[in-house]
């Protein structure tokens, strides 16, 4: 048998109507699934790193997306000003910079 014979005979329903339903369901549970296991907690953890973006503030420890370490002077609306080094400030978008895993640790220690 060829497979197109094949999804033929699975597509065609063997109890009347009973089987098309079966389909639909099974198309609905899988997006349950997905929505649980997948969408929920990605837009849970989008939420959560915006809410500490929002609250950075000048003396927080952070890291870029790109790997770089270091302590913020300033903030702007769309950018930060993170000194890097003694004397040493970068200014990088404020979407590529995280709380550093310390200072996270730091506040739950403290709850």
């Amino acid at each position: 048998m060829d497979l197109l014979s094949i999804l033929l005979q699975a597509a065609t329903p063997a109890q009347g109507g009973a089987a098309g339903y079966s389909g639909l369901i099974m198309m609905l549970l899988i997006f349950v699934v997905f929505y649980f296991f997948m969408i929920r907690p990605q837009t849970k953890r989008q939420k959560e790193i915006k809410k500490q973006r929002d609250a950075m503030k000048a003396g927080d420890k952070v890291v870029t997306s790109g790997g770089i370490y270091g302590k913020i002077k300033d903030v702007k609306d769309t950018f930060v000003i993170i000194e890097i080094a003694e004397n040493v400030r970068i200014k990088v978008d404020k979407n590529s910079v995280y709380v550093a895993a310390e200072d996270i640790q730091q506040a739950a220690e403290s709850k």
